[in-house]
């Protein structure tokens, strides 16, 4: 019978466990600190991880392991080479949480696009306005301005569908290898000039990390937006701060941030910057994108248990 591990559980909520139970013998643990990893895999033959990390000191440590199940598409939680070195597959779960990710990544832009977040926070000054209708933040149509992608996945492709249903245009951002497609890849210069808002949908790689950075805000527009739910690492948060607070742009929205949780003292979260949305890594985390995901860990396990790897990663 398979041992397995769930290192974060946690990170699925609510979500009734008990499928994997069937499993094999499950053993949970809602949170788990980097000294407890190799500890709590030792005897483990099958690993599953949303954010604890198994690099390669916590994989010479477990002797045990035959698998390891990544509880969401990303891989960085896992030392992928030290895997493979280890003879130890690593699979993930992709496409759980796309409409729930487009679903949020529109949300942000309609709140950049609209203020609704500025006004909706702003109760306490409705019974002095002399009409209630109030102008104090800038308000713009989406439609007929050009969305710029990052990343032309299933999330991205299905954020231009969405965008493209409110009359935006839509653009890439043309990269190395990348493949032709029905919407036009631009060069970065061009890219970052023509967008309107700018989204994030792009794995976090060593070319895509702190792709956003003082040079590539300086070239947006001052009305233009910045969203990201892709990686916190792809933005480098102390221009993002800069360019917020010096008005390089009108606003930004982001679900991820290099740390997470962050210290109190991150440079997003001071009190003097502007127009800036920050949620707590929750564009994934609908019920049914959390349900999906579920049922994707599951298939893996039990396919791997009977010889046939899905997703695997490497």
């Amino acid at each position: 019978m398979h041992r397995l591990t769930f290192l974060d559980a946690s990170t699925l909520g609510d979500i009734d466990l008990n499928p994997l139970a069937d499993l094999g013998k499950l053993n949970i643990h809602a949170v788990t600190s980097p000294e407890e990893t190799a500890a709590r895999l030792q005897d483990a033959t099958i690993a599953i991880t949303n954010k604890v990390m198994i690099d390669a000191e916590v994989i010479s440590a477990t002797k045990n392991l035959k698998l390891i199940c990544i509880a969401a598409t990303g891989t960085n939680c896992v030392d992928l080479e030290a895997a493979k070195s280890a003879g130890i597959p690593v699979c993930h779960v992709a496409g759980y949480s796309t409409a729930g990710v487009t679903q949020h990544t529109i949300g942000l832009l309609i709140n950049l696009a609209t203020g609704m977040h500025r006004y909706a926070a702003e109760t306490s000054e409705w019974p002095g306005s002399p009409i209630f209708t109030r102008l104090d933040h800038p308000i713009v149509d989406l439609a007929g301005k050009t969305l710029g992608i990052v990343g032309l996945g299933t999330i991205g492709r299905s954020v231009a569908t969405a965008a493209s249903a409110l009359g935006m245009h839509i653009i890439a951002l043309a990269r190395e290898g990348s493949s032709k497609t029905e919407i036009p890849r631009v060069s970065q210069n061009t890219f970052f000039a023509q967008a309107d808002a700018v989204t994030l949908h792009c794995p976090l790689t060593p070319e895509t990390q702190n792709l956003i950075n003082r040079y590539t805000l300086g070239l947006m527009k001052p009305s233009s937006f910045l969203i990201n739910t892709g990686r916190g690492d792809l933005v480098n948060e102390q221009d993002l701060a800069q360019a917020l607070k010096s008005q390089t742009i009108a606003g930004a929205a982001l679900d991820v941030l290099t740390q997470e949780p962050p210290r109190a003292d991150h440079v997003l979260l001071a009190d003097d910057i502007p127009n800036l949305i920050i949620t707590p890594h929750t564009a994934w985390a609908s019920i049914e994108s959390r349900q999906r995901l579920l049922q994707g860990i599951v298939d893996n396990i039990h396919n791997f248990q009977h010889g046939d790897l899905s997703n695997r990663v490497v």
